[in-house]
This record gives C-alpha cells, structure tokens and sequence, in this order.
C-alpha cells in the first residue's frame, strides 16, 4: 500500500462533509496516527488476467462448421466469471489478420477473425499482443490484426502499435492504470525498420525510459512480460532478475505468461516503500498442447482500491492498495475427439469431465483430480476455489 497526501485550503467547511479535488498521482508521505478523518472517498476496480490463448490448428478444425467458425462455446464455462471483472486481461497468442493470409496453427499462428467476437463477448477488455508470435504473419499480418481489433469497441490492445506511445491509459471507477507490454522475442521475424516502435520487446533501457514516462500519469502501472523458458514450473533466472528490475521501477503489478505452466506469485519490495505482485506465469488458459502441466492455468484475481481521506484540517490524504488477491486454478479442456475446447474452473471440474478428457488416453494413471490439486501449493498464494465475484 502506498499514501499520498498534499495539502488543501478548505474554502467550504460543512459539519458532515469536506470539500476535496483529485490528488496528483506524485508526492508520497504517510498519515500521521493522530489525524481525524471527516470524509472518506473509496473507489475499487476488479481485475482478472489469464494466459496463453493459444488457437492450435486442432482448436480451429474444432470450433469450425461448414466454414464458419463459433468461439463462442469455448469460454461458456467461465464467462459468468470474466463478465463480472471490471478489467480483464487476456494474452492473445496468435493473430487475427484475416482469410487472406491462410489460418494456421503452430508453428506459424493465423487464426480467424471472429475469434476476437468470442473472447470480448467473454468479458476480456484488455488485449495484450505483445508475444512471440505476433509477428508470425509478419509485419502485414500484425497490422491486418491491429485494424481489426480497431473496430471493436470497448477494448483496449497493448503490446504492439500502428504508430504512438507505447503506453495505455485506462479509467474505471475513477482509478487510472497504465499498461505496458514487452515479449522476449518475435519469432525470428524482424520488426520492420520503418516503424520499430510496431512491437514492444524486452530491452531495460527502452522499458526503464517508458515507465518513468507512465509512472506519474496513473494510480497503478501494470506491466504484462512474454518471458522465461517454455515448461519450466519455476520462474528462470531471466524472469526474477527482469521482476526485480520492474519493481525498482515501481511497477505495481506483472503480468507473465509464455511458459505454458503455471508458475509461483511474489511479491518484492520497491525502492518509493510498495510492493510489486508478480505472477511469473499464469499457464495456458486454451490451447492444444497435451502434457499434464500444460493444461492447467490459472487466472489472477485482485481488487485495486483508492482512498482519499480528508481530514478536519483540510488535509487530503490517497491510499492505494491491491487486495484480495489470488489465482483461480482453470482446465484447459478437450474431449476424446478432440474437440468440445473449453475453459473450466477447477471447482466445477468434476471427475466425469476428467475421463472425458482428449489427453486421458495418454496418461490415465497420472491425469487425475488430484494432480490438478497437486500443482496449487507450488503457487505459494491464495488459490480461489469458487466463484471471486458471487454475490
């Protein structure tokens, strides 16, 4: 948690209530114990991320029906979750430029554009593009996608750019975010040298420059990272070096993905007295990939919150803190055909699920309930096992 606090002339005094202005994101100092509060004002903002959306040319073959592809089944397990985030994050793993360029599945990703219809009617409204397979329809292909997405409402794209800052700024609930997106590599395909701001990649010079840049225009300043090596349960050197640079930069959350497993949360100390929350990876939320370790993700959960306490001096002071925080466990789900893609929570996940399960063939002796439930203590958080947002 960190405070802010500036001081205010008080023009108006009533009994009940004092007069504040917005507080400028800036000058951190903490609360004397002794000071009498005679106003509270409390914003929150419910946040959700998940992984890798990872359309295989087996989820494509699945989802399709006389030449139309419907995503939409895919999320209907967990949707009544997502809808209910104020913010969602999703990392879209392949692009979406369009039936001219072919749709593909690995190594080189295209997958249909009505894909996108059926991860924002989910509820998703933050896109991160900023991964290693961004580019593997090229550079044409990743401005096909963009012009796209362009035309949904409601969304915000990270990670990659026709042209601009790098940064996005976000308002909900009178709270300001700021997201920035950076992937390890793209592919082996180059970044076109007329535009190398087009994709956003881990460099510490360029990153350390664009946070100072962010860091005063927003409450909180989230940071999603494409990093480590692929399988690894245990986040890599390179990723717990990259979170502590992050957090020296005051970032208040990242976001990492690539791994295609889940990997531990935790939080470092930050030179300004905050924390950094860091969930080194969150898995793979869809995809076709057939090892036990990858098809169990997880989804971030947190509330953001802002307090501005005014007090009988005219003293305005801001608090921000992340709270309830956790990962909820999600199975990345196919049957015995291979087909019927969908995303469950753990906790409606049940047994008959499981033996209908495509990859129970291959390991029916190892894929169990049970190892699902085997993997949660290595995230050393809260692990949510029912609904976050029930009312």
């Amino acid at each position: 948690m960190k405070s802010r606090i500036i001081f205010v002339l008080v023009f108006i005094f009533i009994s009940i209530s004092c007069y504040s202005r917005p507080v400028p994101p800036s000058n951190v100092i903490s609360v004397p114990e002794e000071t009498e509060v005679c106003g509270i004002d409390r914003s929150t903002v419910s946040f959700i991320a998940v992984g890798d959306n990872l359309m295989h040319l087996s989820v494509l073959r699945a989802m399709e029906e006389n030449g139309v592809y419907n995503f939409f089944p895919i999320y209907s397990e967990i949707k009544y979750i997502i809808e209910k985030a104020d913010l969602a994050f999703v990392n879209q793993e392949t692009v979406m430029a369009g039936t001219s360029y072919g749709y593909t599945g690995y190594p080189i990703f295209n997958s249909p554009q009505s894909l996108a219809y059926a991860v924002v009617d989910a509820g998703f409204n933050i896109i991160n593009l900023a991964n290693n397979h961004a580019l593997d329809m090229r550079a044409p292909g990743l401005y096909a996608t963009l012009d796209f997405l362009d035309t949904i409402e409601g969304i915000t794209v990270i990670g990659a750019r026709r042209s601009g800052v790098s940064h996005r700024i976000v308002n909900k609930n009178d709270i300001t975010f700021g997201f920035l997106a950076y992937s390890f590599s793209t592919g082996g395909f180059p970044i076109p040298r007329d535009n190398p701001n087009l994709l956003s990649l881990i460099n510490r010079e360029v990153m350390q420059r664009e946070i100072a840049v962010l860091r005063p225009l927003c409450d909180f300043l989230i940071v999603s990272m494409h990093w480590g090596e692929e399988y690894l349960l245990e986040p890599d050197r390179s990723q717990t070096s990259l979170a502590r640079f992050l957090a020296d930069q005051n970032v208040d959350l990242i976001i990492g993905h690539h791994p295609h497993v889940l990997q531990r949360v935790e939080t470092l100390n930050r030179p300004d007295g905050g924390t950094t929350l860091c969930f080194y990876s969150l898995g793979n939320f869809i995809s076709n990939q057939r090892e036990r370790e990858r098809l169990i993700g997880g989804m971030a959960v947190l509330t953001f919150e802002k307090e501005r306490l005014v007090s009988d001096s005219g003293e305005i002071t801001e608090k921000l803190s992340m709270n309830n925080l956790g990962v909820l466990p999600v199975v990345s789900h196919f049957d015995l055909n291979i087909r019927n893609y969908r995303a469950y929570p753990l906790y409606k996940y049940n047994q008959k699920l499981l033996e209908n399960h495509g990859y129970r063939e291959f390991d029916p002796t190892g894929f169990t309930i049970e190892f699902f439930y085997s993997v949660l203590p290595r995230l050393r958080t809260n692990v949510i096992l029912e609904n976050p947002f029930k009312e």
